[in-house]
């Protein structure tokens, strides 16, 4: 049951990949009578499962999840599109008295949610030339002028994310400013939003990553990566670039082997959760909390209720 000061507002649950996120979320939603808004970018896409660790179909019907497999992997996410899509799910939720709980590590999704962001018109031209220039340079050059131009972006975002990283450089060169120009100082979150990041020892959380990597290998991560490259992977601008998906395809293409694809995922996982700390310790609103805590649903609930 709802305890008075948790009904109408949004719990955020940010953090790291590997950190106990989805567990944390679904425990809280079965206490509040809650449900689940996705905010991590590689799950929206359909048949991505294994790969990012996505909830189970048990899961799934335990706590109704949303905003889960929203795209093919042959489309192009889009922050704007998720932002209208999410603020509507969540709008209905609470009008209907049910307690939203955004969860993810995609650390723009979750802001576009809880801020007021609007995001900048793209210019088609512009655009062309830096895909072409993605096409021919690749992902790590175009990184490394986002770094120069704009290093709190380039922290954000991985150097194997050309979309992401031609967006940047795109709204730079429209708006004269860094990208990172366009996101507001936090203010009071949207919704009336808690949020609750939550995170594990580095050397612990490494470990986990290196066991989930393994257990994505034994759970068929190589088949579904073929399954998908057969629906279109090589297409998916954004999709075929994920973690653990862009190493798999090299392994499948013969640049290197499974055993090699699986440690470079494990290594470019340990990246990208660095990144995600550097992004969330920015906001001072969060409520860190440790993810091997064994008190953290009753913290969580805790912070919830005010």
């Amino acid at each position: 049951m709802t305890r008075p000061g948790r009904a109408g507002r949004l719990l955020v649950i940010a953090g790291p990949t590997g950190t106990g996120k989805s567990e944390l979320a679904i425990a809280a939603a079965q206490r509040l009578g809650g449900e689940v808004i996705n905010a991590d970018s590689m799950q929206t896409y359909r048949g991505m499962d294994i790969g990012t660790a996505k909830v189970t179909a048990a899961q799934r019907e335990s706590v109704p999840h949303h905003l889960l497999d929203i795209w093919d992997v042959t489309e192009t996410a889009s922050v704007a599109v998720y932002q209208r899509q999410a603020r509507s799910r969540i709008e209905e939720l609470l009008a209907a008295g049910v307690t939203p709980i955004l969860v993810g590590g995609s650390g723009l999704y979750i802001q576009a949610v809880i801020d007021e962001i609007d995001f900048p018109g793209t210019d088609p031209q512009v655009r062309a030339r830096y895909l072409e220039r993605l096409e021919h340079e690749g992902a790590e050059r175009l990184h490394a002028e986002l770094a120069r131009l704009d290093p709190p972006a380039a922290q954000a975002v991985l150097p194997s994310n050309g979309r992401r990283i031609v967006r940047a450089l795109e709204v730079i060169e429209i708006t004269g400013k860094p990208f990172t120009a366009n996101l507001p100082k936090p203010g009071p979150a949207r919704y009336g939003g808690v949020i609750v990041t939550v995170d594990r020892d580095p050397a612990e959380l490494d470990q986990r990553l290196e066991r989930r990597v393994e257990q994505m290998m034994r759970a068929g991560f190589v088949e579904e990566v073929r399954g998908l490259l057969a629906a279109g992977l090589r297409d998916g601008v954004t999709a075929r670039r994920a973690l653990g998906y862009a190493q798999l395809i090299d392994a499948i293409d013969g640049r290197s082997s499974m055993e090699q694809a699986a440690a470079d995922t494990v290594t470019a996982t340990r990246r990208f959760v660095r990144r995600q700390r550097s992004w969330f310790r920015r906001d001072p609103r969060r409520h860190q909390l440790d993810g091997a805590d064994p008190e953290l649903l009753e913290r969580t609930l805790q912070l919830f209720g005010g």
